[in-house]
């Protein structure tokens, strides 16, 4: 960290004397445009080093227990994740390690029972647990948690139940410790208007930012509707919230210094409503940058919106690198530029009449100018496309304002204890009927367009091309036609580039717990072996299809033995049998736990390598792994290693 410090420092004097020698001359200024540039660089990698937590010493993988031992471990609650099927997740601060002061942040798994509660944010935990590295996924191109986490500046995790974790007292409360108390005080305030689950967890994602109470069925709903972006506090709600204020502040104006203690007010409120709505990448986002245009607006400065994205973005990056990797920072963004771009163009096509159609016309405009941002991300990460996105932002984005301003009276009036109205009644129908419609949207299946192949490469020259359009349809000039046509070959080669490289043949043995799951590729297509019913469905081979744009066939039973090119496969199931003959057998897989004298096999068959999936007993991979350390023969177990592949 200090090295980069001192190169940060150093490019920086190189620029600051590059100024001074040329800013009198012409000739060189491009050396002191280097050096800046450079300066920035060196500043970025600094920047970034210095919040890496690994870095710091006080971290606390620097005092774990060189034995693989529990550790002693004090730590603080700071945010509530979404449970999966078997724990409640939370993000913790880790106080105390083995009685010494660190620092540092873990995913900690709570197991679920019935009697649980969830942790408070800014709780004081005590436990033994062993600290362990969060693993890389077992199969190729799976979605990568750790990587995920590591973004996050979460390196490790541990499992807990909540019979060995004891809670200490507490004597200083964080600001996000308010924030989840002032939620959980709305939702308490909330209880007597007798919303459903349903309605409730809605609510809490619309307007207060926490999505991890909404059931699977309804997020997967919003998802392939193309409105999930309804349910993420970003810049339209924070632009709608801001208007509301702006008006309901707007009397202020008439006081001594109005305009600025407007302002003041303002920002206050919309800072508080960050904090209180969690303060996730896609909110500070909309929040710098609404402040920005807050003071513009109140104050009578004319504001750039480009300069105003730059500012957000820089200074959000200068304190939190790791944003730029965030997904919902990264489509924040684009759709923000992309909408500030290319609605004014496409409202110029038709000016309609009358008020409800031409609001109905900027809605349009302004949904489908935000596609020209996000799609291309979209694709990278999701690889599907909604395509009647445009319907269900046409319906329910004009409305979205009065949904909010609904919504924050009715929690208004909750907190001052007002009994059930007829406007909660209201607001519950409203988000009934949301959930509805976009039921309803999520069930056309066949405007749903899944399991899209998209490369980084892909991503790069979509954003030229539509970048080159733009400034086609600005200036109508012939180099941007030209660029414009050449990124559509361009474009056009990558899916060629794509098909060249999935020639070639391998064999698969993916890992999945209590099932065989095989896969054979052959050039673009991918034949899938297992005892499960349509496995070419499962999240496992869908995922490996989609990164490598493969054509997934229909499920078969697993054969007994492949044969791959000049070697050959085994497969010993339940039955135990392994009688072959005439057949010099390579590798042998074992599955679904067969009883059999493993030294035997290897004597009978005399394989090259042994291995183990992940639908066998673990006492029974164990046996296995001391038999072919004892016999010098390579073992290979799918549920430590991961997916074993076979190149032939």
């Amino acid at each position: 960290m200090l090295s980069s410090f001192y190169i940060s420092v150093g490019v920086t004097l190189i620029s600051v004397l590059f100024y001074f020698l040329f800013k009198k001359k012409n000739n060189h200024t491009f050396l002191f445009g280097i050096a800046t540039y450079l300066t920035f660089i060196a500043f970025g990698i600094f920047v970034a080093t210095a919040n890496e937590d690994l870095n710091k010493k006080g971290h606390f993988s620097n005092f774990l227990n060189e034995t693989n031992t529990e550790n002693t471990i004090v730590f603080r609650v700071s945010e509530l994740l979404k449970p999966n099927a078997f724990s409640q997740r939370y993000y913790v601060d880790v106080l105390k390690l083995n009685n010494e002061t660190v620092e540092g942040k873990v995913l900690i798994n709570v197991a679920k029972d019935t009697l649980q509660t969830n942790l408070p944010i800014d709780g004081i935990y005590l436990t033994n647990s062993n600290i362990v590295e969060i693993k890389p996924p077992l199969n190729p191109d799976q979605f990568s948690y750790k990587n995920y986490l590591e973004k996050q500046q979460v390196h490790f995790q541990l499992y807990v139940n909540s019979n060995n974790i004891l809670q200490l007292k507490n004597n200083a409360n964080t600001l996000s410790g308010y924030a989840a108390s002032f939620r959980n005080y709305i939702n308490k305030k909330l209880s007597p208007y007798n919303y459903s689950n349903d309605q409730l967890s809605i609510i809490n994602a619309l307007i207060l930012g926490q999505r991890q109470h909404i059931t699977k069925k309804v997020y997967d709903s919003y998802t392939n509707a193309g409105a999930i972006h309804i349910l993420a506090v970003s810049g339209l709600h924070v632009g709608i919230i801001l208007l509301i204020l702006n008006f309901v502040f707007k009397p202020v104006e008439r006081l001594k210094n109005g305009r600025f203690t407007k302002t003041i007010i303002l920002l206050i409120l919309l800072w508080m409503y960050a904090l209180i709505a969690g303060g996730s990448a896609s909110i500070i986002r909309a929040t710098t940058m609404f402040s920005i245009v807050a003071i513009g607006m109140n104050l009578k400065r004319p504001t750039n919106i480009y300069n105003t994205l730059t500012i957000s973005v820089f200074v959000l990056l200068l304190i939190k690198p790791n944003f730029l990797f965030d997904v919902g920072f990264q489509l924040s963004y684009a759709a923000v530029i992309a909408i500030v771009s290319f609605q004014p163009i496409l409202e110029r096509i038709w000016t309609p009449k009358y008020k409800l159609t031409n609001l109905l016309w900027k809605t349009l405009t302004v949904t489908v100018s935000a596609q020209f941002g996000i799609i291309p991300i979209s694709l990278y990460y999701f690889h599907q496309f909604p395509s009647l996105f445009w319907l269900s932002n046409l319906i329910v984005i004009p409305f979205l304002g009065v949904i909010l301003g609904l919504g924050l009276l009715v929690i208004t009036l909750s907190i001052f204890g007002l009994p059930k109205t007829i406007l909660s009644d209201a607001f519950g129908m409203v988000i009934n009927w949301m959930n509805q419609f976009f039921g309803w949207i999520s069930n056309q299946e066949s405007f749903l367009i899944v399991d899209i192949p998209f490369t980084f490469l892909q991503v790069v020259i979509s954003y030229l091309l539509i970048f080159s359009i733009y400034k086609l349809l600005q200036i109508k000039n012939y180099n941007w036609l030209k660029l414009s046509l050449v990124m559509v070959i361009g474009l056009q080669a990558t899916y060629i580039i794509n098909r060249l490289e999935t020639k070639g043949d391998s064999f698969l043995v993916f890992h999945k717990n209590r099932a065989t799951l095989i896969g054979q590729k052959h050039n673009n297509t991918l034949a899938v072996f297992s005892d499960l019913q349509k496995a070419e469905r499962n999240t496992i081979i869908r995922s490996f299809a989609v990164k490598n744009s493969l054509k997934t066939l229909s499920t078969k039973p697993f054969n007994s033995i492949y044969k791959l090119k000049d070697k050959h496969l085994l497969i010993v199931d339940s039955l135990g049998v392994f009688n072959v003959k005439d057949i010099k057998i390579d590798y042998v897989l074992l599955t679904q736990s067969p009883k059999l004298n493993l030294s035997r096999l290897i004597d009978s068959l005399n394989p090259q390598v042994i291995i183990a999936d992940g639908n066998n007993y673990k006492s029974y991979i164990y046996r296995w792994k001391e038999t072919c350390d004892k016999q010098k023969l390579p073992f290979y177990q799918t549920g430590k290693t991961g997916a074993f592949i076979i190149e032939y």
